[in-house]
């Protein structure tokens, strides 16, 4: 029986259109807010038509010596050019690039992880270390 955690890829994303990039500060003091931007298609533009597109992108938050990550949010990318008259006949297209800032006073690991209508489920992660 395959394991849901086995669905997930990840690769370096300098090659490959489908991580997601995490752009947070390595460190940061304690209690401050930090600024977490997550996109898909850095070096590599990832497709957004009706068929081929990111789905979403989830960001979680693990502090060290936690058993569980927290999660700081969801973004959901829903308008690939699609409409009544069908497949990329809309001139309307999301981004899959999303925002999101959260405050902690432990260390942890950011985990982003992301959905492709074609090629599945991919994960990154970066360490956050605070002082």
């Amino acid at each position: 029986m395959t394991e849901f955690k086995d669905l997930f890829k990840t690769a370096d994303w300098k090659k490959e259109k489908h991580i997601p990039v995490i752009d947070a500060p390595e460190r940061v003091k304690k209690g401050e807010m930090i600024d977490v931007k997550v996109s898909l298609g850095k070096e590599i533009a990832h497709p957004n038509t009706t068929e081929h597109h990111i789905r979403w992108i989830m960001v979680y938050f693990k502090p060290e010596g936690s058993n569980f990550p927290y999660q700081i949010g969801k973004a959901e990318f829903t308008a690939h050019g699609e409409s009544t008259d069908g497949p990329d006949t809309s001139t309307i297209y999301t981004h899959h690039t999303v925002t999101f800032a959260f405050k902690t006073d432990k260390p942890g690991a950011l985990f982003a992880l992301s959905y492709c209508s074609i090629h599945g489920l991919w994960q990154s992660s970066k360490d956050i270390v605070v002082q």
